[in-house]
């Protein structure tokens, strides 16, 4: 018997779902960008360990997205959305046939009319970003821009495979809570006092971020955060210092979801605009940044932005005058007690933990000589091999990891960064990026200072109201050309706008720890803006002072030449 018509439709609505919920678990992860102050009115709730904003899997579904006919997730096509879904194509179609300008090859006119067509949709966000994410397997082949095979090696790129078991990894350590321990294991050990349980806070979050999503730090460490602000204020609240339990709730508030996103500078793994550039300098350069060399840069950039950020919210914005916060240790003793002893399958994760990352802290300069061909994301695959294989005490889960936990995977993400460095690829081959770089030739008379400063604070505003990801994806192609063109080190322009693309410390939007920030209705979005806005002001003097000092005498460059093997 035929099969009726309508079933074939009707199978792929499960499909279509999961793609809008790849999609919303990418905006939550990487901009939050549907989150609304009304979204929640109480105190996040704590998090369980299981089901945590790492892999974003499974995303609170509201707004006008949430659901379409037939209650299934829909696309919530409004009209930005309608707008972006007919510009793009057009874009694409205008710039194929009619842009034909002097020294630019057919290739790369049409790698630049793909890129506005898979821009504009992921600005407008006008069908799910992992499937816009695909589209360069689809335009650059069939417009000649790029062989097929060239195009999907991209998104095999062993960037994509660190990320993929940094997830694994932080999915493990959620699972059997040992990030947790870890969080109120340092809270304790700084001291309890209101500075310092702070900067107690401020030290876990930002510690856990360079390891798992800002997300899962914040929302694992809000919750202990409010719990400690009430007990203070049912011993404050009739008493002289009660006026300064508004101003000590801001700063924990703050500090936590600052230092969450502060401390993802540290890895190439704690966020994704870092993972960008590594996988763009590969890409378009042939060159590579190991795990320890960004450690060696990148660790003391963030710690003397978290040791700023925690002067400025405990010295200056939120100062309060008592010094010793009743109730404060009881509650970390209690949070600890809680989690009993370390079990079995928390020990054997946290082996896995440390031995990979020193692996990827020690792999350039001991385990290169020794195993040829080692590199961070194969590393990264061994390690989520060993945390799939490695058994448990426990009859209900067999494993560390089982295949069900791989559901929490953002695989959308992974796909996000596959098809930036196809467009990436698509630059360099064409001779897209090239020519480019020659048009923005008419900025040689420019200090090379002062280009650097304006290139990273635009792209540091623009993160504010954009993905970072996206606008990381986006920019760096164009910032290495426009290094290229100026005869300075790509790494001049394109490691301080990589960086400053995660410092959003001013709006909602800006990243997932200002969203739940903002989610606990403590915090006002001008309060925000003003609080944030000299944490950006710092941001960008601490990455500009760095790469421009710090930068050239650590990884042994010279920023102001063009390396031979980058030209």
């Amino acid at each position: 018997m035929a099969t009726p018509y309508p079933r074939p439709l009707h199978s792929l609505r499960p499909l279509w779902a999961n793609l809008w919920a790849q999609h919303r678990a990418i905006k939550e992860l990487l901009t939050f960008s549907t989150f609304r102050g009304e979204r929640r009115k109480e105190p996040v709730a704590a998090n369980d360990g299981g089901a945590s904003g790492t892999a974003a899997a499974s995303p609170d579904p509201k707004g006008p997205e949430a659901t379409g006919p037939s209650g299934t997730p829909g696309p919530g096509y409004t009209p930005a959305r309608v707008t972006g879904l007919i510009l793009g194509p057009l874009l694409f179609v205008l710039t194929f046939l009619f842009f034909e300008p002097e020294g630019l090859s057919a290739g790369g006119r049409a790698v630049l009319a793909a890129t506005l067509w898979i821009a504009t949709w992921w600005i407008t966000e006008a069908i799910p970003i992992p499937v816009t994410s695909l589209l360069p397997i689809v335009l650059f082949p069939l417009t000649g821009a790029l062989e097929g095979d060239a195009v999907v090696s991209a998104y095999g790129n062993d960037i994509i495979f660190l990320f993929l078991g940094g997830f694994s990894l932080a999915i493990a350590m959620e699972k059997w809570n040992l990030h947790q321990r870890i969080a109120l294991a340092i809270v304790a050990m700084i001291g309890t006092s209101p500075r310092r349980l702070v900067l107690g806070f401020m030290v876990a979050a930002g510690f856990l971020s360079m390891w798992v999503s800002n997300t899962a730090a914040t929302m694992m460490m809000i919750p202990v955060g409010l719990a400690v602000v009430y007990q203070a204020s049912r011993s404050l609240r009739d008493g002289e210092y009660a006026d300064d339990l508004p101003k000590f709730e801001k700063s924990i508030v703050f500090g936590i979801g600052y230092a969450a996103t502060i401390g993802g500078l540290g890895t190439l793994i704690g966020t994704p605009p870092l993972a960008i550039l590594s996988a763009t300098v590969g890409e378009l350069f042939g060159g590579s940044i190991s795990f320890a060399q960004w450690m060696m840069f990148g660790v003391p950039i963030a710690v003397l932005l978290l040791a700023f950020a925690w002067f400025y919210l405990t010295g200056v914005r939120f100062k309060v005058r008592f010094k010793h916060l009743p109730g404060g240790a009881e509650i970390i003793r209690e949070e600890r007690r809680s989690l009993g002893r370390m079990s079995t399958e928390e020990k054997a994760v946290l082996a896995v933990f440390l031995g990979v990352a020193f692996m990827w802290v020690t792999r350039s300069f001991i385990w290169e000589g020794v195993l040829p061909g080692i590199s961070d994301g194969l590393i990264a695959v061994v390690a989520t091999v060993v945390l799939f294989t490695l058994p448990t005490r426990r009859s209900e889960e067999k494993r560390i990891l089982q295949w069900e936990d791989s559901k929490k995977i953002p695989w959308g993400i992974l796909l996000l960064f596959g098809g930036g460095l196809a467009v990436a690829a698509g630059f360099v081959d064409t001779g897209l990026s090239a020519w480019i770089g020659d048009q923005l030739r008419v900025l040689d008379g420019v200090n090379i200072i002062l280009t650097i400063i304006i290139a990273t604070a635009l792209v540091l505003f623009l993160t504010e109201i954009t993905s970072n990801a996206a606008t990381a994806t986006m920019i760096l192609p164009v910032i290495a050309a426009f290094a290229v063109s100026l005869d300075v080190h790509p790494y001049a322009l394109m490691v301080p706008c990589a960086m400053v693309a995660n410092c959003a410390f001013m709006l909602p939007v800006g990243t997932p720890p200002n969203a739940i920030m903002f989610g606990t209705g403590r915090l006002t979005i001008m309060e925000m803006v003003r609080t944030g806005f000299w944490l950006n002001i710092m941001a960008l003097v601490l990455v500009v002072v760095g790469v421009l000092f710090a930068l050239p005498l650590m990884w042994g460059i010279d920023l102001m030449t063009l390396p031979t093997g980058f030209q």
